[in-house]
């Protein structure tokens, strides 16, 4: 069956958005990255933002502090709640025709769907650090922070929203390695499987 939707899960640093985007235009499928967050904050009423921030990384480093906010005893959390309004926005998106997604545990939500390539990005760490500091101004020690924190926020949060480990090869359809394969390369493996 012909892959009508790409989802992209990517380490911080490791250009899965710039790849996806690419391979959204070399296909002519919708790309949905930025979208989703303004979506989700105009049905939410909160800041872009803060729906930025809270959609995709964990408010914390440490997944026991979820237990803290209560998801179990006290009802959804404001994190809850912005998972199922994402989750609304993906279902509908991949309605309205071929698209690439980026993130957002959008690998989870379409499972179950056999038209769906799920792609896992990553890259070596010096490459990483490097293009953060291109990218954000940042001298190598605060470019690896921001990597370690942001991946470990991703990790956490995709833990607390699927039950599954977070880059771990078995959910994935396709896991590439950035650095060794360059961006190029990458983005003509995924066409090539969605028929392209």
């Amino acid at each position: 069956m012909k892959k009508q939707i790409v989802t992209i899960a990517r380490e911080f640093g490791s250009g899965g958005r710039a790849i996806g985007e690419a391979v959204a235009k070399k296909l002519g499928y919708a790309f949905y990255d930025k979208d989703i967050i303004l979506k989700t904050a105009e049905e939410t009423g909160l800041s872009s933002d803060y729906v930025e921030e809270r959609g995709e990384a964990a408010p914390s480093g440490n997944i026991f502090s979820y237990l803290v906010m209560g998801r179990y005893h006290n009802g959804p959390t404001l994190e809850d709640e912005l998972a199922a309004v994402q989750k609304k926005i993906i279902l509908k998106a991949v309605e309205e025709g071929p698209c690439v997604i980026i993130g957002r545990a959008s690998d989870y939500i379409l499972k179950d769907r056999p038209d769906v390539l799920s792609v896992y990005i990553h890259g070596n760490e010096e490459d990483k650090a490097k293009r953060i500091m291109e990218l954000y101004q940042k001298d190598e020690k605060e470019a690896k922070k921001m990597m370690y924190e942001m991946d470990k926020k991703r990790a956490i949060n995709y833990k607390y929203l699927t039950d599954r480990e977070w880059g771990e090869a078995r959910y994935y359809s396709l896991c590439l390695n950035s650095s060794d394969l360059g961006y190029e390369k990458c983005v003509d493996l995924i066409c090539s499987l969605c028929g392209e």
